[in-house]
């Protein structure tokens, strides 16, 4: 029975990393779309298999996801708890996902351990969530608008006395670099976070040992299910992150996703922190639309969007306290 409840986190783990991919799709690729760098089915291919390279490339947000977060207890009991913790990760990412909203899965992911955890009145460390999760999440954003700002402002001066048409066609050529770089930055981070949860649910499970590294199997497994869920593509996000933010041109996209993906390759190598690929390409976005001037970002937009990044976090906690509840009742 357990060995099945086990293989059921596993397959609903996988299923987490699939919508990550999806709902995240439009992190690596809107910006390249909506300039018409790349064609939406080219841009999402080159998106998924750079996804798959990059959940090769490292381990540390998975060990901290793994073991830095909640101390899930061994046993059937435990595996309720990751179990929970899933379900309120992928409530949270359908809901923001039909209403177009570019949430953090890492955060709804966050939110769910924190959520399930307490429910079960099991020990979350919360200076590791402080530290990992909370200081990076206020950070990362606020990087991201002033880098996006800061290579956009040295593009324009270093540019300024180029002829437009072949500048922007360039840098249609640049974007295709930068947003494989950015889809490289999301492998890296996302799919590290569904490889910790699977660590975590057979370290309770009793098949591994908290000291062991993680299996191959489920690096590869979890590398694929992110990267067949970006290629499905998440349209209605792609819409907010491409259009609705700001028009963007190619030297600002490129802008945008160089300044994202030099900030996630310094918090997932530098300092194993699962920070949120939405929250920096959005505010990367923001930061190179507000160097043409304040008023080109549409504020009342960014608005909804920053709700949604506060209420992701105790809303996934709650939907998977409650889901706790309910496998507890059925399989506890």
């Amino acid at each position: 029975m357990d060995l099945a409840i086990v293989i059921g986190v596993i397959v609903v783990a996988l299923a987490f990393d699939y919508t990550n991919g999806f709902h995240d799709a439009a992190n690596a690729i809107a910006t390249s779309v909506s300039t018409r760098a790349l064609t939406p089915r080219t841009a999402l291919l080159m998106a998924a298999v750079m996804n798959f390279i990059g959940a090769h490339l490292g381990l540390s947000v998975a060990q901290t996801v793994g073991s830095g977060i909640i101390d899930a207890p061994q046993g059937r009991h435990g595996l309720v708890v990751v179990g929970g913790a899933l379900a309120g990760a992928i409530v949270w990412n359908l809901i923001t996902w039909y209403f177009g909203l570019p949430s953090s899965s890492s955060h709804a992911l966050i939110g769910g351990l924190v959520g399930s955890a307490l429910a079960a009145s099991v020990s979350v460390h919360w200076k590791g969530v402080l530290d990992k999760v909370v200081i990076p999440m206020v950070l990362s954003p606020v990087v991201g608008f002033l880098l996006g700002g800061i290579i956009m402002i040295a593009i324009l001066w270093i540019f300024r006395r180029s002829n437009p048409h072949k500048t922007s066609r360039g840098f249609r050529y640049a974007q295709t670099v930068s947003a494989a770089a950015m889809a490289l930055g999301h492998g890296l981070q996302d799919a590290q976070k569904t490889m910790g949860v699977i660590f975590l649910a057979l370290v309770v499970g009793g098949y591994v040992s908290p000291t062991a590294g993680i299996p191959e199997w489920v690096i590869t497994a979890s590398a694929a299910a992110i990267s067949l869920g970006t290629y499905a593509g998440g349209w209605r996000i792609m819409r907010t992150l491409g259009r609705r933010i700001i028009h963007l041109d190619p030297p600002r996209g490129f802008a945008a996703e160089s300044a994202a993906a030099t900030v996630l390759y310094t918090a997932a190598i530098a300092y194993g922190a699962p920070i949120s690929t939405t929250h920096t390409i959005t505010t990367a976005i923001m930061g190179v639309g507000a160097t043409r001037r304040l008023s080109a970002v549409r504020w009342g937009v960014a608005g909804s969007i920053v709700t949604a990044w506060v209420l992701t976090i105790p809303a996934a906690a709650l939907v998977a306290a409650i889901s706790y509840f309910i496998l507890n009742a059925i399989i506890g």
